[in-house]
């Protein structure tokens, strides 16, 4: 599977992060990459950039090292009714607009909120992902959201971050064993992101694509494969 596109990957802008937009896009033409997400966290994480930073997006290359750069931003879900943490006509001016679970942000709730906070999170324009869906902690109705992603044409994340040993996130392995079987049933298309926060994470898939051939999870329905259909997709979610 030749993987052209990494949709979730971070810079020092959002402050717990290492590396530059150059030094992202230099890592993603190395590995082969046509297109490649910078999506800093939204201002109301403690230490990410501010509004301004997101207006001034129109400064930047949009080509670099031969990468096709988009531009965005992975927003907080802010209550269990999906409320997010950017107000839409910034949002308006985002490539591409990814919707998380973040405990610091807001407190884990029961699986019946939970849910009702990512299917709230997928109806604003803008939402082209739902970030990492495959924590433990965060319990979430699994079917539901497929059901919503199917019908809305939003795109689940497959989070490689998730299965590094360090991370918080629990049980991870366990869920998209669970998720992905779902997708396959649904016909529902997902994405990889590397969630990268350093630049040599940048364009790293190997974990997520260990599971996927496990499951033999279709090759057709990782959006990774066609940067065109992924950039139709979020022409859509607009």
């Amino acid at each position: 599977m030749q993987i052209k596109l990494d949709a979730h990957t971070h810079t020092l802008a959002s402050g717990h992060a290492y590396s530059t937009i150059l030094e992202n896009a230099q890592f993603a033409a190395e590995r082969g990459l046509s297109v490649l997400a910078i999506t800093e966290h939204a201002p109301c994480m403690s230490d990410a950039p501010p509004l301004s930073y997101f207006y001034d997006y129109a400064r930047l290359d949009k080509e670099l090292y031969g990468v096709e750069m988009l531009y965005g931003v992975e927003l907080d879900i802010m209550d269990y009714h999906g409320k997010l943490s950017m107000e839409q006509r910034v949002l308006d001016r985002m490539d591409i607009g990814i919707a998380s679970f973040h405990e610091v942000i807001c407190p884990r709730g029961s699986r019946a909120e939970n849910t009702r906070a990512f299917l709230g999170a997928m109806q604003t324009p803008g939402v082209s992902i739902i970030g990492h869906p495959d924590d433990g902690n965060i319990p979430v109705d699994y079917e539901a959201l497929v059901l919503e992603a199917k019908r809305s044409g939003v795109l689940l994340e497959m989070n490689n971050s998730s299965f590094d040993p360090w991370h918080y996130r629990q049980n991870v392995r366990e869920n998209y064993r669970t998720l992905l079987p779902l997708c396959e049933t649904h016909g529902v298309m997902i994405v990889l992101g590397s969630d990268a926060h350093f630049a040599s994470a940048v364009g790293g898939f190997d974990s997520a694509l260990a599971l996927i051939e496990e499951l033999s999870f279709p090759k057709e329905l990782v959006i990774n494969t066609d940067p065109v259909r992924f950039k139709e997709i979020l022409a859509k979610r607009k």
